[in-house]
C-alpha cells in the first residue's frame, strides 16, 4: 500500500467523527480568544489519537499544540475554529478546523515512515486579533519546513491573493449639549465621525483598484436630544502589500485628523490588532496541492486565471517566514458569500462535508509528495 493509500484510509476512519465535529462547532460558535470549548474538543480529539499535545499553548488560553513523528522536517497544519459576531461560522472555520484535523490524522500514518514532524496547530482569532501572529511571536513557526491550511469558499482558488490589513478605532471626543435648547455650546462628536466618513469616501476616487476602506459605527451617541460627546468607530485598511499599505495608511489617517480639526474635536486613534501581512503562496506547494486536489476530483483555478478578489489573513504574516499556502475550498454555496448566514449553513451540507475531505487529503498528498520527493530545499 502507498504512503497516500495508506493516509487514505487513517481518515475515512475518522471521517464521521470530522463530520460530527463541524457541526458541533456550527451549533455552538465562539468568537476570537474565546473559543474554549472547540479548542478543548479539538484538541482532546487529537490527544486521543496518539498526538503528543500541549493545551493551552504559547501563552494563549485556547491554542493549543499537537505533534505526531519522531524526526525529521516539521510541517505545521493550522487550525482555525472562531466564530463571527452574530453569523456564527459564516467563514467556515468549522471545516477549516476539521480538515486540519483529517489532514493530521492522515498523514500520522505515514510520518515515521516518511521521516517527517506533523503538528496541528490550534491558530484562535483570525477573524479579530491575530492569533497566529501572537503564536509566530511566541515561537510557535520556529524550525518549520512548511505550513498549510484550507479554507472553504464560494469558489475553488489555489492561492488567493489576500491582501495586508491593518485595523483601527477611531474615536472623537467632543462636548455634550441640549441638541434643540443650547446646541452653540456642544462640540459634536458625531459630526466628526460623518465629516471623516465622507473625507474617506472622496479619497476613495484615487485609490488603487485593491486599495479597500471599510467601517463600522461602534457608538454614535446616547440620545438624539444631547450633542454627542463621544464617538467611536472600527475601520479596516487594506492593500495589495505591507508596502502599498505604509502609502495608504496615512491618507487615511488624514482624513480623520482633518475631522476632528473641522470640527474642534479631539481624535484619538488605536490599532485593533495586529497588522495582517500580504499572502504569499508557495509556488513548489501550489503546484502539488493542485495536483492531488485534481485526483481528487478537485479543478483549483490559481487566482490570476479566476481574476479572483482578496480578502485578508493572519496566514498571510505566516507565508512570510514559512514556505505557505492557503487554497480555497468551493462548498457550493449558491449566491451565498463568506460572512454571510446562508454560507454558514452550507458548511454544513453534503458539499461541506466533501470540502472537509478533499482538503484533509490533499493537503496530506501534497505533504507526502514532497516527503517522497525530498523537495525540502525546493521550497526556498
Amino acid at each position: 500500500m502507498s504512503h497516500k493509500q495508506t493516509a487514505e484510509s487513517a481518515f475515512a476512519a475518522v471521517e464521521a467523527e470530522l463530520r460530527s465535529i463541524s457541526r458541533w462547532m456550527y451549533d455552538n460558535p465562539e468568537t476570537a480568544y474565546k473559543e474554549y470549548e472547540a479548542s478543548q474538543r479539538l484538541a482532546s480529539f487529537l490527544e486521543e489519537r496518539g498526538f503528543d499535545v500541549t493545551y493551552p499553548a504559547y501563552g494563549l488560553d485556547t491554542a493549543f499544540e499537537a505533534t505526531t513523528g519522531s524526526s525529521g522536517p516539521r510541517i505545521v497544519i493550522c487550525c482555525e475554529y472562531d466564530a463571527l459576531p452574530e453569523v456564527g461560522h459564516a467563514c467556515g472555520h468549522n471545516i477549516i478546523a476539521t480538515a486540519a484535523l483529517g489532514a493530521g490524522v492522515a498523514l500520522a500514518s505515514v510520518a515515521d515512515e516518511l521521516g517527517i514532524r506533523v503538528t496541528v496547530l490550534g491558530t484562535p482569532a483570525e477573524e479579530a486579533g491575530g492569533g497566529k501572529v501572537d503564536l509566530i511571536n511566541a515561537g510557535a513557526f520556529e524550525d518549520v519546513s512548511a505550513s498549510m491550511m484550507v479554507h472553504p469558499s464560494p469558489n475553488n482558488r489555489l492561492d488567493p491573493p489576500f491582501q495586508a490589513n491593518h485595523s483601527l478605532n477611531v474615536e472623537y471626543f467632543g462636548k455634550e449639549s441640549h441638541a434643540a435648547f443650547a446646541p452653540q455650546v456642544g462640540i459634536n462628536a458625531l459630526d466628526a465621525f460623518v465629516q471623516a466618513y465622507i473625507n474617506v469616501a472622496t479619497l476613495r476616487q484615487s485609490l488603487y483598484p485593491k486599495d479597500t476602506v471599510h467601517c463600522i459605527i461602534d457608538h454614535g451617541g446616547d440620545a438624539s436630544n444631547i450633542i454627542p460627546s463621544h464617538t467611536k468607530s472600527t475601520w479596516g485598511v487594506r492593500a495589495e502589500s505591507m508596502e502599498r499599505l505604509e502609502e495608504l495608511l496615512p491618507r487615511v489617517k488624514a482624513c480623520f485628523e482633518a475631522a476632528a480639526l473641522a470640527t474642534g474635536c479631539r481624535l484619538e486613534l488605536t490599532t485593533v490588532s495586529h497588522p495582517y501581512l500580504n499572502m504569499v503562496s508557495n509556488d513548489v506547494l501550489a503546484s502539488l496541492f493542485r495536483e492531488n486536489s485534481a485526483t481528487l476530483g478537485r479543478s483549483m483555478p490559481t487566482a490570476a486565471e479566476a481574476g479572483a478578489k482578496g480578502g485578508s489573513s493572519d496566514m498571510g504574516n505566516v507565508s512570510h517566514i514559512v514556505p505557505s499556502i492557503h487554497p480555497m475550498i468551493s462548498i457550493a454555496c449558491g449566491d451565498a458569500v463568506n460572512h454571510q448566514k446562508e454560507f454558514a449553513a452550507a458548511t454544513v451540507t453534503t458539499t461541506g462535508d466533501i470540502a472537509i475531505r478533499d482538503g484533509a487529503l490533499a493537503m496530506a498528498y501534497t505533504i507526502v509528495d514532497v516527503a517522497e520527493q525530498d523537495a525540502w530545499d525546493r521550497l526556498g
